[in-house]
């Protein structure tokens, strides 16, 4: 299935309702972003991504990436599509004015973002990277980096990409073995190999900007003696012409599950001779807080591909519910075959999606504006606290939403029955390829152990206490007919404030505090978006109750409420019910020998 609709519906009550556009567009640096332009931006953006790059999903699943010579192909379909989303400027809509950019809250970009992953999530792997990189010099490149290198990463001529992983160094960063030599030039000479480099080779444009964790010879052991470096495909020349090819070489593209479109590579740094040439980004030995930077940024993407993908199976799974006709539903006459949404367990799987993928754009939108809050807002203390408030839902988003991306592109294969498990039908790519995101980025058990060793103890536990006490107000106060909604929430809140409490009496015994990690984020996220959820069913009831519908029709607002109610008594329950899993302790995880139960 090649077709995909934007939800920008959906979207659009997000931003009027739950984490409101307007409180960023009352902010001076994004005043220009006022609602007839974000909404005219999101409905070409939303155009765009269903009519040039949601084709191009299954001729790139279909065809992959593959080495050609000293080069990456691509499939055809992603150069037709890349050369248009350039021309449209779709890659420069956050970035700096300065740059070329168009300055938007990331909020909007991150919708932006959400379809053209939806539209195709291999593609939008590229793009994906540059922003981060873009980001990432924007912060902490020199003067002279960000003029050569940033304008054309803007616009999206030129990609970047994110060069961390070696073979002995995955999730333990700090086994970094790549060296960086100073030259007499000022420059550094790299050597050494990466692997796992998205799209670290392509034929999309004429350059790409690797940043490069890497040694310096004196470097301290460990994470604290990693710097950063700019390595460029081809040198640039002072006119910002390109010159000679530097020494970096693609040695092979892995042969992955799914994002077959993607070319995940395996890059050689300095192997021809005396080493890539490269640039000190930043200070020496900081290269991982300038890599955080990067890496915060493609973790909130990262976590808008659970919901992108998500929505992409779901749109596929409830078309197929409507035409599908199987066995007889409740009202059905004898001897007639129903569509089988009429079938309640079909309904359920429907609507278990629907809900899910509801609370999850919201928690990612909610992180989002949390961010753009934290850079721009003009109260110092207010920047402060959504600082605290970004860095909180950032494990959340990454987490939980690409876990139940696989979980709900599971459900939508299911909904097609044997036809799922068949490659012709697309829904079984849409499960390959959100498989990989729980593990990139961080896998989704380091988020945990972030959430639960880094988050929790911000202000000495008040300020996670204090967000949770605002969303207990928040759900106290909506009306008499939300009350179903109201008690599921309030459930979750009561599980997660207990175990939150928990965590904090075994803070001198972290091996229990990080055998419930995992458990307890689900807890935390799953509360979280039953919150939000609980926020746009309060609106839609209001405009609902007072006939002013706000440019929805009344069945949409409608739906609103229902899925927010589904999800706070029929999904909220199970994040109840990890309670006793948070608070197990790891006594049981250490009680058998691997040894003792091996084959």
């Amino acid at each position: 299935m090649t077709t995909y609709a934007a939800p920008l519906r959906d979207i659009r009550f997000v931003f009027e309702h739950v984490t409101p556009l307007a409180e960023l567009t009352a902010l001076d640096d994004f005043a220009h972003a006022d609602p007839e332009l974000v909404a005219g931006l999101l409905e070409e953006a939303g155009r765009f991504a269903a009519d040039a790059i949601a084709p191009t999903n299954r001729d790139g699943d279909l065809e992959g990436s593959r080495v050609e010579g000293d080069g990456v192909v691509t499939p055809a379909s992603f150069k037709t599509a890349y050369r248009q989303y350039v021309e449209a400027g779709w890659g420069a809509v956050q970035h700096p004015a300065a740059f070329g950019g168009g300055a938007f809250p990331l909020t909007v970009a991150n919708a932006v973002k959400e379809m053209m992953t939806s539209a195709n999530m291999a593609f939008s792997l590229g793009p994906l990277l540059t922003t981060g990189a873009v980001y990432l010099l924007s912060h902490h490149g020199s003067e002279e980096q960000q003029q050569t290198y940033l304008p054309r990463m803007v616009s999206g001529e030129w990609s970047g990409t994110m060069n961390l992983t070696e073979p002995q160094a995955g999730s333990d960063v700090g086994a970094v073995t790549t060296r960086a030599v100073p030259a007499d030039d000022g420059s550094y000479r790299i050597t050494g190999q990466k692997i796992y480099i998205t799209y670290g080779e392509h034929d999309l444009v004429e350059q790409i900007v690797h940043l490069v964790l890497a040694r310096l010879p004196d470097a301290p052991p460990g994470t604290k003696g990693i710097s950063l470096f700019l390595v460029p495909k081809f040198l640039v020349e002072d006119d910002g012409s390109l010159g000679a090819r530097n020494d970096v070489q693609v040695v092979s593209v892995e042969h992955k599950l799914g994002i077959h479109g993607s070319p995940t590579c395996v890059m050689a740094f300095g192997e021809g001779g005396e080493g890539a040439v490269g640039e000190l980004v930043g200070e020496p030995n900081e290269g991982m807080r300038a890599m955080f930077t990067m890496m915060n940024d493609a973790r909130l993407g990262v976590g808008l591909q659970g919901v992108a993908v998500a929505e992409r199976a779901f749109q596929q799974s409830l078309a197929y519910a409507q035409e599908r006709r199987q066995g007889r539903g409740p009202t059905s006459a004898p001897g007639e075959q129903s569509p089988i949404v009429e079938h309640a367990d079909v309904r359920r799987m429907l609507l278990t999606q629907k809900a899910s993928i509801e609370a999850m754009r919201a928690v990612c939108y909610a992180n989002a504006h949390a961010l753009d809050q934290a850079e721009h807002a003009d109260d110092p203390v207010v920047r402060e606290q959504q600082t605290k408030l970004a860095d909180l839902l950032t494990p959340l988003s990454k987490s939980w939403s690409t876990d139940l991306g696989v979980e709900l592109t599971s459900l939508a294969l299911q909904i097609h029955g044997g036809m799922g498990y068949v490659e012709e039908t697309g829904s079984a790519q849409h499960y390959r390829d959100a498989r990989i995101a729980p593990i990139y980025e961080g896998t989704n058990g380091i988020q945990a152990l972030d959430l639960v060793g880094r988050k929790l103890p911000y202000d000495g536990g008040a300020f996670v206490k204090g967000f949770l006490a605002d969303l207990r107000t928040e759900v106290d106060q909506l009306p008499a007919e939300l009350a179903a909604i109201a008690d599921g929430v309030r459930a979750g809140l009561d599980a997660l404030e207990e175990a939150t409490a928990w965590i904090a009496a075994r803070r001198e015994t972290p091996v229990d505090v990080f055998a419930g990690a995992s458990p307890y984020l689900r807890v935390f996220a799953t509360v979280v978006g039953g919150a939000l959820l609980a926020r746009g069913a309060a609106a839609a009831q209001h405009r609902l109750d007072a006939g002013d519908l706000g440019g929805y029709d009344a069945g949409f607002l409608a739906a609103k409420v229902t899925s927010a109610r589904f999800f706070a008594t029929q999904l909220l329950p199970a994040a109840v019910g990890l309670l006793p899993s948070v608070m197990a302790g790891a006594e049981d995880l250490y009680a058998w020998d691997p040894a003792a139960i091996a084959p």
